[in-house]
């Protein structure tokens, strides 16, 4: 899966931003923010990957448990399906 194209990521005052350009931005208004794990993520997504690789790299950057990353790929994942952001 990957996130589709047409984003720009800002950091503006400290917070992070993904914004839709062009075409994509008639079909999705408004922005992602990107805290957190919801970051790391987005960069993830930047190329073809798996839910699992995504859930190992949180692992890797932050001290929490698996069940714990794994969630929060899951509901973080779920948000773009359904704004239809990945591609397959």
């Amino acid at each position: 899966m990957k996130i589709v194209s047409g984003f720009v990521v800002r950091e503006v005052g400290g917070k992070t931003f993904a914004v839709a350009t062009g075409a994509l931005a008639k079909k999705f208004h408004g922005m992602i923010t990107l805290g957190g794990s919801g970051k790391e993520i987005w960069e993830a997504l930047q190329e073809e990957t798996t839910e699992d690789k995504i859930v190992h790299k949180l692992l890797d950057v932050y001290d929490v448990d698996r069940e714990t990353a794994a969630n929060d790929v899951s509901a973080f994942l779920a948000k773009l399906r359904k704004a239809g952001l990945l591609l397959a």
